[in-house]
């Protein structure tokens, strides 16, 4: 089973560079905009986690960069989550321009689980067993 949620989003001034085109750090933000809004629609929400005791700091960011974008138009970020059995959570994106649906952005993140001293943790939390449980999702 595959998870997947899309955002879309507008490209501000801030995240430009002076010829108007989408600075690449600024996809670095856009995959955030996209994990925190899988989290709000599928119950993974970071300041949950943090009340069962857990950080989900990132570990690993790969992104390849396809086509430029640019100031004014938007943008469509797909989210989809990809199931390990490791105490670990990928997601891939896809970065579509809204107006043709063409693909600028690959991307991948991995987060481990730490606890709150940000000592690695090995296992999957049961609160994150019970999550995937919940959506039926199996390792």
């Amino acid at each position: 089973m595959s998870l997947s949620i899309q955002k879309t989003i507008d490209i501000r001034f801030s995240e430009v560079d002076m010829m108007g085109v989408v600075w690449h750090g600024s996809y670095v933000k856009y995959l955030e905009d996209g994990r925190e809004f899988f989290g709000l629609n599928y119950g993974l929400k970071y300041l949950e986690v943090a009340d069962y005791g857990y950080f989900i700091p990132l570990v690993d960011m790969n992104l390849n960069y396809l086509k430029s974008a640019r100031y004014g138009e938007k943008l469509v970020i797909e989210t989809t989550y990809i199931n390990s059995p490791a105490a670990k959570i990928i997601f891939e994106y896809k970065i579509y321009r809204e107006s043709d649906m063409e693909v600028l952005v690959k991307a991948k993140t991995v987060q481990v689980f730490t606890d709150e001293n940000g000592q690695l943790i090995l296992t999957n939390p049961p609160f994150y067993t019970a999550w995937k449980k919940s959506l039926s999702i199996s390792d």
